[in-house]
């Protein structure tokens, strides 16, 4: 995911279903870290340009059951996800739960940022599962024609014909792709030429 697919209130939705947010930053010297607790400025005198406030922790102890259940109606599907994110997007900053949901956003994207600064494996990860998202997508952009490639209607029945069109197309494309790649790899000479990053690297979307 890119900078534009997070937020606070993200991290902390994907920490309470149970996975990790991993989006690539592109604004990273302008992100701050946030203090566990009271008094840790001092413990980090070399972070202290970039050292933000304490996190509210009474505020999530208090609408954590709120949290809770949002996040279930979510997992369940019980409403609509689509509806709970709405809810909770920056035009609706006095709802309390919205504002406990961002200081444990802010909690757990300040664990993510030391170990994305920390790890470069993780930012090699990160970078490489983003490129083959781009990759797809600028796939889709070639093979999605018309209106720009964009599912231009307003009319629900139209939209679900121009996306199983589009998944239509994506299947033959993986699949006619793979029978190439099966053709050339089936000739020894080429196959010798292959090292183990080769390999890994192999993707029908070429």
């Amino acid at each position: 995911m890119d900078s534009h697919g997070q937020s606070e209130v993200a991290f902390a939705f994907c920490q309470m279903l149970g996975f990790q947010l991993l989006p690539r930053l592109k604004a990273i010297s302008a992100q701050r870290l946030y203090l566990p607790g009271a008094g840790g400025v001092a413990a980090y005198p070399n972070l202290a340009c970039i050292l933000a406030r304490q996190i509210d922790w009474a505020l999530v102890e208090q609408q954590y059951d709120e949290i809770v259940r949002y996040t279930t109606a979510m997992a369940e599907r019980t409403a609509d996800p689509e509806a709970i994110l709405r809810r909770f997007t920056r035009s609706n900053i006095q709802h309390p739960t919205y504002k406990a949901l961002a200081e444990l956003g802010k909690a757990v994207k300040t664990v993510f940022l030391c170990r994305y600064l920390g790890d470069e494996a993780l930012r090699r990860e990160i970078h490489e599962g983003l490129n083959v998202v781009e990759t797809w997508n600028s796939a889709n952009g070639f093979i999605f024609f018309g209106k720009g490639g964009e599912v231009a209607s307003n009319r629900l029945d139209d939209q679900e014909v121009s996306v199983h069109a589009l998944h239509l197309l994506q299947s033959c494309l993986v699949y006619v792709n793979t029978l190439m790649l099966q053709q050339v790899l089936a000739e020894p000479g080429w196959m010798a030429r292959m090292t183990s990053a080769d390999i890994r690297g192999l993707t029908p979307l070429v």
